[in-house]
């Protein structure tokens, strides 16, 4: 052991030398040498299941770039050397080109929406300006003087339209949070109505007071604040359907993730299945642990191990009979089947072991390496104001000490990937800053967090799929079964409606509880 890790230090300066790389090219070797079956027979009805080739986690590309890192960073705390090697094929250029074209469609679909969307805003808002303004440019001479009821609704209007300024930018101009596949219906409904409206405004007005050229300016004015009013009414509307509407519990959703079987439970709304995946998506990236490939790949491995184990050979060929010796070869595999519980058992058990003894190490490191910080505060306190120590710098110091311990306790939760030493050292400045404890320093790294935890880089994923045999503009029922796809797992949503509850009022009378205790002098005695 002292002599691997000797070489381990000394060859730390190049990350493709690693262990995890050597394990990787042992289990890769392991495979390659499993025994083939000479039964024809038991060929056929073998099943293959292959895995999708091993790709970036969710679907980012900048990962990559941190393979390369080097693992032994708790041997190497002081310089980090090593090598990079880049390469790129076909499939990856073809693959960047699809990306690149559905983004290109995806962001002329959202500002096409965008720009119809302001277009028809300004319509609405000039509308009424337009037709108090126009009579008094076409025929002024003409018109009847506008007394003090009608100057009282030049402030009337102006009002109004600050105030549907307001709530429009409220309701509508905010920053959008995902790209949906279709159209909000609501929305395009409440689009196509204020045009059908504005436009019906512009032909009432066209027809009975731009050709007529009414004289009545006072009833011109009435007829815009009638615009304005209206329009107050229609964003009143929109609020009810955009968001009113959806806050009151209907559905319960149950989440799953495909690879580890992870779950939680939502209450939604009225919404369509559009819709109800955003809301999946928000709550999952809060509320799920982070997506760790690799805890599964021990079950993999004992999986394919047990499978190797119940191959059958006919040793006297095919054309003997031996069905005797293949009934003993068979229930030899059964019963090497029935004891992979214990091999199981002792495994889990011999994991734990191995993480609470690390564990160990690591908190008694942390606190030691605090210890130090808390001395380190007090000798800087009494030293001259421009000779103190940052938050950076004393991360720094003290990271050495504890790096090993960190990098062990990683490695045997395989959490390795998620946390490179310039995020920790950044979330021990963190914790330094804010006079922070060792517990509050280990709580990323002893328990694993929600996904917005960890670095975007490494979670963050492009593209969600939306599978759903209904159509995705329609409203959620029960029953409804849809999936969110990406490249490493999917999210499986069941929709169950709230059932219908009946509370009854049972009335209970307070005399009802009174009662009388009624003792005999009498005695036996």
């Amino acid at each position: 052991m002292s002599a691997a890790m000797d070489t381990e230090s000394t060859y730390s300066g190049y990350s493709h030398y690693s262990g995890h790389s050597k394990k990787a090219h042992r289990q890769g070797r392991d495979r390659h040498k499993s025994p083939r079956s000479k039964d024809g027979s038991r060929s056929e009805k073998s099943v293959t299941i292959q895995t999708p080739p091993a790709e970036p986690l969710l679907g980012n590309d900048a990962s990559r770039a941190e393979e390369g890192q080097d693992d032994n960073w708790g041997e190497t705390t002081t310089a980090i050397t090593g090598t990079s090697e880049h390469s790129i094929s076909q499939e990856d250029i073809a693959r960047i080109s699809k990306d690149l074209e559905d983004s290109v469609g995806l962001e002329c679909k959202r500002y096409l929406g965008l720009t119809v969307a302001a277009v028809l805003g300004l319509l609405v808002f000039l509308t009424p300006i337009a037709f108090i303004l126009l009579p008094q440019i076409l025929w002024r001479d003409d018109l009847e003087p506008c007394g003090t009821v009608c100057e009282g609704l030049f402030i009337s209007v102006a009002f109004k339209l600050l105030i549907l300024l307001i709530g429009t930018w409220a309701l509508f101009f905010r920053q959008p949070k995902a790209d949906i596949p279709r159209v909000f219906v609501f929305r395009a409904l409440l689009l196509v109505l204020i045009f059908l409206f504005v436009f019906s405004y512009w032909l009432f007005y066209g027809v009975r007071i731009l050709d007529s050229k009414d004289t009545n300016y006072q009833g011109i004015v009435q007829y815009a604040v009638s615009l304005v009013d209206a329009l107050l009414f229609i964003h009143y509307l929109a609020i009810v359907l955009l968001e009113l509407r959806q806050l009151q519990p209907m559905f319960t959703v149950k989440v799953v993730r495909s690879t580890d079987g992870e779950s939680r439970y939502y209450s939604l709304g009225h919404l369509s299945i559009q819709r109800a995946a955003l809301v999946v998506l928000e709550n999952y990236y809060k509320d799920f642990t982070v997506y760790n490939p690799a805890l599964l790949t021990a079950s993999k491995s004992r999986a394919a191990k047990h499978m190797a184990g119940l191959k059958v050979y006919n040793v006297d060929g095919p054309g003997n009979n031996a069905s005797g010796q293949s009934r003993a070869m068979i229930a030899a595999a059964a019963r090497r089947r029935d004891s992979s519980h214990n091999e199981l058992y002792y495994e889990e058990a011999d994991h734990e072991r191995r993480v609470k003894k690390r564990r160990a190490r690591l908190v008694v490191a942390v606190e030691e390496a605090f210890t130090h910080i808390k001395r380190l505060q007090a000798e800087e306190q009494q030293k001259a104001p421009g000779e103190m120590m940052d938050p950076r710098e004393a991360a720094q110091a003290i990271f050495p000490s504890m790096a090993r311990a960190l990098q062990k306790y990683l490695r045997t939760t395989r959490q390795q990937q998620y946390h490179s030493m310039e995020s920790i050292l950044q979330h021990l400045s963190f914790c330094i800053t804010n006079n922070m404890t060792p517990k509050a320093f280990l709580e990323r790294y002893l328990n694993p967090g929600p996904t917005l935890q960890y670095d975007r880089d490494r979670w963050f994923s492009k593209q969600w799929t939306l599978v759903s045999e209904e159509a995705v503009t329609s409203g959620l029922q029960d029953g409804v079964v849809f999936v969110l796809k990406c490249l490493d797992f999917s999210l499986v949503v069941n929709v169950k409606k709230i059932p219908f509850i009946k509370l009854s009022e049972e009335f209970i009378d307070p005399k009802s509880h009174k009662f009388v205790l009624r003792l005999q002098s009498e005695t036996s005695v």
